[in-house]
């Protein structure tokens, strides 16, 4: 039963996060959430490691002052527990010239006291950052280590 209860309580905040209802998405959680995206922090440095609603508010703002239309399907939602796992594929348009990025995101929350504390995302940064950058970045690293 409270494996139900957990996936509907992400459901519900994916639903907000996608919304821009970031009021809605932190009453989900625990003071002291913590937030991790492994993302290369070079490229995108508001991910990373985020502790606490503020940091976690500011990381979620301003990927969406970059991004908008914000829109997610689930593959899958697995919940044991505490734990969730969810296989996303994550859908946003670039704000400065509408181009669409597309990439699968891999999400486990841990809840608390009936609320998030610990959200772990996993995504294929190389897709990712091809995207953003409009680059192919497969073809300059070929280029770059040919040889005569």
């Amino acid at each position: 039963m409270i494996e139900h209860i957990n996936k509907q309580r992400v459901r519900r905040l994916l639903e907000a996060h996608a919304a821009g209802d970031f009021d809605s998405v932190l009453s989900h959680c625990n003071d002291d959430l913590e937030h991790f995206a492994s993302a290369p922090i070079d490229i995108f440095p508001h991910l990373g490691r985020r502790h606490g609603k503020a940091e976690v508010r500011q990381m979620w703002e301003t990927a969406r002052s970059r991004y908008a239309d914000v829109r997610h399907e689930i593959k899958t939602m697995i919940c044991e527990g505490d734990q969730v796992a969810v296989d996303l594929r994550i859908f946003l348009r670039k704000r400065d010239n509408d181009r669409i990025v597309q990439y699968d995101l891999a999400a486990f929350y841990t809840l608390r006291d009936g609320r998030i504390s610990r959200i772990r995302e996993i995504m294929d940064t190389f897709d990712l950052v091809q995207q953003v950058l409009e680059c192919d970045l497969s073809r300059l690293l070929i280029a770059g280590t040919a040889r005569p």
